[in-house]
């Protein structure tokens, strides 16, 4: 991995001080009307990416992650509601006709889905299945088409790619089919590629294979790319920066080397402990965020958060914190009494000397 340069990007890339965003959030926000009440399930995310940039998107099942990802691409059923601004390289696109946004569908934009096996077409060759936006964006005729399938696979690591043309998606490994939504994802050339927890269901081996071919493809296409997870671990090298969501909220946002080196939410220290370590003896009990993600039809006053942190005063469940910096703007948290603070040390000095302190949080030196 290279070393930060002033001029580049967490992973040495440039960031074009010269070019704005390629994309805008501001204040976007996702609710469904339900018979229970209406859901928040984005509430009020901002942020920017930049051409050539990756995002990840941490946090748990519920947390607004995938709904995010799908409000920016308008892949949402016709209950969603959906408020506020996306911008993608300049132009706002929150308001496009269903027609408008399949012209960005593909030749712009993609996204490649959690679990392959359901989005791809098992009645139609993959050949085929990666052929039709090849012909339909870039006007291709069949031959053409076939010819560059074939070479997409092959840029992904498919072995034989002539070969695996002609065979159905059941046919392929896990992985393989990853692959081949992968290829597909980048068949018309888009700028902006979104990543739906692309590791699920598979081996750590091929994770490590299929984030290394995501990243691959974004340094040679010069692409910016948002994955979406729920595992610190997996975006720890291969993105830029990295936003925090829970309950529908940015809870934390910063370089991706900053956030782990001074994460300031309880929330995000407590999704990094909750992954095992390798150096850690066998049979070792698990670290566990207690309790579940608040409702989001009801949820709770002041910090969503409050209810499932040991940290929290009396504060924290009257008044919700806003997002905001401690001197770096590029590193913006919600918390009261974020991690390291003196009354964080207090809270967790209280709970060692009872023997409390959750397993989930340890000291902070």
């Amino acid at each position: 991995m290279s070393s930060p340069h002033p001029d580049t990007g967490e992973l040495g890339r440039s960031r074009r001080p010269d070019e704005g965003p390629l994309l805008e959030l501001d204040d976007l926000r996702t609710h469904f009307r339900t018979e229970r009440g209406l859901v928040r399930a984005v509430d009020g995310v901002t942020l920017s990416l930049r051409r050539g940039e990756s995002l990840g998107v941490v946090g748990e099942s519920g947390s607004g992650k995938t709904v995010l990802s799908r409000s920016i691409m308008g892949l949402l059923p016709d209950s969603a509601e959906t408020h506020g601004s996306v911008r993608f390289a300049g132009r706002e696109i929150l308001d496009l006709s269903m027609k408008e946004r399949r012209h960005l569908w593909g030749a712009e934009m993609s996204m490649v889905f959690q679990n392959p096996l359901n989005s791809l077409n098992p009645l139609m060759k993959i050949g085929k299945q990666i052929s039709e936006p090849l012909r339909l964006h870039l006007e291709m005729d069949r031959s053409t088409a076939r010819e560059t399938a074939a070479e997409l696979l092959r840029s992904v690591r498919i072995p034989e790619p002539t070969k695996r043309l002609d065979q159905f998606p059941h046919e392929l490994s896990g992985g393989m089919r990853q692959r081949v939504m992968i290829a597909m994802a980048l068949a018309c050339g888009p700028t902006l590629l979104f990543a739906d927890e692309p590791t699920t269901a598979l081996d750590v081996t091929v994770q490590a294979q299929i984030l290394e071919v995501i990243e691959e493809q974004r340094r040679d296409r010069d692409m910016s790319v948002v994955l979406v997870t729920h595992d610190l671990g997996v975006v720890a090298g291969f993105t830029d920066q990295i936003a925090v969501m829970y309950a529908g909220k940015l809870v934390e946002r910063a370089p991706t080397r900053t956030l782990f080196a001074e994460m300031r939410m309880p929330y995000t220290y407590s999704l990094l402990k909750s992954i095992p370590k390798l150096a850690d003896p066998s049979h070792t009990r698990l670290s566990t965020i207690l309790g579940r993600p608040p409702d989001l039809v009801n949820p709770p006053r002041g910090c969503n958060f409050a209810p499932r942190c040991p940290y929290a005063r009396e504060r924290c469940h009257e008044e919700e914190p806003p997002l905001e910096s401690a001197g770096d703007p590029d590193h913006v948290f919600a918390c009261w009494y974020p991690v390291g603070s003196p009354e964080f040390r207090e809270r967790d000095a209280e709970l060692d000397e009872r023997g409390h302190r959750p397993e989930s949080f340890e000291a902070v030196s």
